[in-house]
């Protein structure tokens, strides 16, 4: 496993977790360290352990085994009212009071969280506009778009500006506006200081938010560090085109796998397909008489989960 540790504040110290229902194993030594100010975005299948890392987390469910710590505050063994306003969780299933409007909603999670009233409005206003909702406040939850519901149960997440803020894939089936503003409010509670957990299956998500990457996979953690690092264990590709049929050539000292050939097309996959791609041509001058076209596409986030649980699935039948 690859891992890297920022440096800064601690806000959530998961060691060794372990879950089961039944027969199932949800977690199985999951391992996660979340700094003050930092962005983790957690990726991985359905089924992964995210959900349920989430859920053991806030302490909606008790773990079999290991240690979760937010903010120094053991989960299983503090007052659970002590470590929760310590906490931000918007579920990736609505969890809306759906005949209170926006504003209502905004009230009663101040209110779970201890908030003053006066400090709670003060903050609604903030969130409002930040997430485009103020024109609906007085609007009751179910007669909300979509979008609106998504940005109103971040917006109760972040209410009473907590330490640790778990969002489990707060953008789907979001519209544009929903997104851009999601993100923007994210970004800005990180700055603020707090520590957060982004779930999604939309990884270009976390390009705009900076994130470091811990992809997940059969119950724990299986890569974690930054997106450059991370992406540099990764193949990338050179794409060639030709004008007709690529011609013939010399393929000895290469890799089996690393070209690929299609017709017209020759697909170079290797962590330096530049230098690769330099390499062939220059041993094989008839390629280049007949080169039309050269598309360099480096690892992107998707590349690098699908080699990450491609290779976890080898490990797990080697097992």
């Amino acid at each position: 496993m690859i891992e890297s540790r920022p440096t800064g504040a601690t806000v959530l110290e998961v060691h060794g977790v372990t879950k089961r229902f039944g027969d199932q194993v949800a977690l199985d030594g999951f391992d996660l360290t979340v700094s003050a100010g930092e962005i983790v975005g957690l990726v991985g299948h359905n089924g992964a352990g995210k959900t349920t890392f989430a859920r053991v987390v806030t302490g909606l469910v008790d773990l079999d085994a290991g240690e979760v710590l937010v903010a120094g505050h053991d989960v299983s063994r503090s007052h659970p009212r002590q470590v929760r306003r310590l906490l931000g969780l918007a579920p990736q299933v609505l969890a809306l009071y759906p005949t209170a409007t926006a504003l209502e909603n905004l009230l009663v999670f101040a209110g779970l969280y201890g908030m003053r009233r006066r400090d709670a409005l003060r903050r609604v206003d903030e969130l409002a506009e930040a997430l485009v909702l103020s024109e609906f406040l007085h609007r009751r939850a179910r007669d909300l778009s979509g979008g609106q519901q998504r940005r109103l149960q971040a917006a109760t997440a972040m209410i009473h500006r907590p330490r640790l803020l778990l969002l489990d894939e707060p953008t789907v089936g979001a519209d544009p506006i929903t997104r851009e503003s999601l993100l923007a409010v994210v970004r800005s509670a990180a700055d603020d200081g707090a520590g957060v957990v982004y779930t999604t299956h939309y990884l270009p998500e976390l390009d705009v938010l900076d994130a470091t990457l811990a992809v997940t996979d059969h119950g724990r953690i299986v890569a974690r560090g930054g997106r450059a690092e991370l992406l540099a264990t990764v193949p990338g590709r050179a794409v060639l085109g030709f004008g007709g049929v690529v011609p013939p050539f010399d393929t000895s000292g290469y890799e089996q796998g690393q070209i690929h050939v299609d017709s017209d097309h020759m697909t170079i996959t290797s962590r330096d397909s530049a230098a690769l791609l330099v390499s062939l041509l220059s041993v094989n001058p008839e390629l280049s008489r007949r080169l039309r076209s050269i598309e360099l596409a480096p690892p992107s986030l998707d590349d690098l989960y699908r080699h990450l649980v491609a290779h976890e699935l080898v490990t797990h039948e080697d097992d």
